[in-house]
């Protein structure tokens, strides 16, 4: 409810164009009659790409859209007209007769049917935008509040690299983010004072369903996944979290090897890594 409601209407300001622009283009027209090339300069604009998205009920996210038309939404692949049109016929098949009634109709919009599908269609955009950069910012912020932690314990952030073993993660009393450890990408990685693998995924829910993916299916795959290829004596994989998450799931990662800390209270993780340095030699 703090969501300053000005960033909403921010977006929604910034994507109504790239909606009325895209419903002047596309939904005026008889979709057997557009041509290669207005539906290549449709798709290759990735403002209109993001707003031709929402045009289905409900809308399509990029990797649905990729699976279902069978090619990839870069920019290189949707020049060529071929797979533009593979994109174009696929959202056109699931098109929202709701909020676009006249298209299947086969005739004119009228005036409070274009205001209303501007609007709904916008709203949705700005809300989903919304939603994923509020997930993106608290992410960001937790990683940060993370490296700040390890720095206050002199730990020294160094450059990512790739580990396919333990021997290529950072040396004692280093870290590094976003590398990929195996053949999975862990938020953080740490090299405690005893020689083991700290690898923390930095998790934030918005609400208890929506936590078993960002936990369950998610870093206590990895966790897993982890102390099976590198073993359960060298490695720790370990989440932060923050925000709401269902306590059912807490336990279930806990017993697939996750070790957890809470976002707010990143002294118990300082705490924990302190007293890895009993454990050295």
């Amino acid at each position: 409810m703090r969501e300053p409601l000005e960033r909403y209407l921010d977006l929604f300001d910034k994507r109504r164009g790239d909606v009325e622009d895209l419903l002047e283009t596309l939904l005026d027209m008889d979709f057997d009659k557009v041509d290669d090339q207005t539906i290549v300069a449709v798709l290759g604009n990735p403002a209109l790409l993001e707003a031709f998205r929402y045009l289905p009920g409900p809308p399509i996210s990029k990797d649905d859209l990729a699976v279902l038309a069978q090619t990839s939404l870069s920019h290189k692949s949707l020049t060529q007209p071929t797979r533009a049109r593979a994109v174009f016929q696929t959202v056109v098949e699931g098109l929202d007769r709701r909020r676009f009634p006249w298209v299947s109709e086969n005739r004119e919009p009228t005036e409070a049917e274009r205001l209303t599908a501007v609007v709904a269609s916008t709203s949705l955009i700005a809300s989903q935008r919304l939603a994923t950069d509020r997930r993106n910012e608290s992410k960001t912020l937790q990683e940060a509040s993370v490296f700040a932690a390890l720095e206050s314990i002199n730990f020294r952030r160094v450059a990512t690299r790739r580990m396919n073993t333990l021997a290529d993660a950072p040396a004692r009393g280093e870290f590094c983010s976003e590398a990929m450890l195996g053949d999975r990408k862990a938020d953080v990685v740490v090299r405690l004072w005893d020689q083991r693998v700290l690898a923390i995924e930095c998790k934030v829910s918005n609400s208890a369903t929506n936590s078993i993916k960002r936990l369950n299916n998610d870093a206590a795959v990895k966790a897993v996944h982890w102390t099976s290829m590198f073993g359960t004596q060298q490695m720790v994989p370990a989440a932060t979290l923050a925000g709401v998450f269902k306590l059912g799931n807490l336990v279930d990662a806990q017993k697939k090897g996750l070790t957890l800390f809470w976002a707010h209270d990143l002294t118990a993780l300082v705490a924990w890594i302190q007293r890895t340095a009993a454990r050295d030699g």
